[in-house]
């Protein structure tokens, strides 16, 4: 039976195997398809466990924002456009996970843009790769120290992009994932989670949860407030060695859900995409 995508087994020796109607790749190389062997190394890297994710274009030249759509598209990516540096500022309300941004533009250009977000603590935090002409080292320095994530020089090379897109998405979850504190003892309202023992309870009454239930709530928990891909879930609580669907997911949930009781309506299902815990 052929899976998803972005669905990953780990089965025998052989590594970490990816499976598509397109491609198919596994430790010891790549199995031709009909898609581009750039692009399969990209995703052969394992750059497909998050949730997906909004990219702002912005660039000028309507020929590159084109591409650059398309490409992005075809990797899951959400994306939105911008064509000068002003229109840019009015995207970035639609809250991007990561902007591509050019240099030289009309009316406001690239380094200008990065200064106005810095500005405002809501958009500080946005990663840039800036996407330009001028390849020398005295502008790419300039570019970096202005406050870019990362600087591409054209002409575009669309596999260069894409991995570079997603190195920065990656290191955006991992610090993010760094900065939620993981305490032993989790508290909301009568519900209480000792991470160490394993136990949990709602007020005097305890909650019986096997092992993956319990560790599929506290991932909830630690990431709450955030929209958690059943794919991811399935990584962080299963690990890398996964030998189960990822409706195995929506089982647990159901479980925990009924555990919790009036509780229950913390986990939200996002359709489409996978779960939250709001409070």
């Amino acid at each position: 039976m052929r899976i998803p995508f972005n669905r990953i087994s780990n089965k025998s020796d052989r590594g970490l195997r990816f499976v598509s109607d397109r491609w198919e790749c596994t430790n010891y190389g790549l199995k031709q398809r009909d898609t581009s062997s750039i692009l399969k190394v990209v995703q052969c890297a394992g750059l497909m466990f998050s949730m997906k994710k909004t990219i702002l274009v912005v660039d000028d030249e309507k020929d590159i924002v084109d591409l650059l759509s398309y490409n992005l598209n075809k990797e899951g990516l959400t994306v939105i456009t911008a064509r000068n540096g002003r229109e840019a500022l009015e995207r970035v309300k639609q809250k991007p996970d990561l902007i591509i941004l050019d240099v030289m533009m009309p009316e406001m250009n690239g380094l200008q843009v990065i200064q106005e977000l810095k500005k405002d603590k809501k958009t500080s935090s946005i990663p840039v790769l800036l996407l330009t002409a001028k390849g020398s080292e005295t502008d790419e320095i300039v570019g970096l120290e202005v406050g870019a994530d990362d600087y591409i020089v054209k002409p575009v090379k669309i596999g260069k992009i894409v991995a570079r897109v997603h190195a920065v998405l990656r290191r955006q979850e991992q610090a993010a994932q760094k900065a939620i504190p993981h305490m032993d003892i989790i508290s909301i309202k009568d519900l209480v989670i000792n991470v160490s023992s394993y136990t949990a309870s709602i007020g005097k009454h305890k909650l019986v949860l096997p092992r993956k239930e319990f560790e599929t709530l506290v991932y909830l928990i630690r990431n709450r407030g955030r929209v958690l891909s059943r794919e991811s879930i399935l990584y962080a609580v299963w690990g890398e060695n996964i030998h189960v669907v990822d409706r195995t997911i929506d089982v647990h949930i159901r479980k925990i859900r009924e555990k919790l009781g009036t509780y229950s309506d913390f986990i939200e299902t996002v359709s489409g995409v996978g779960y939250k815990f709001k409070m």
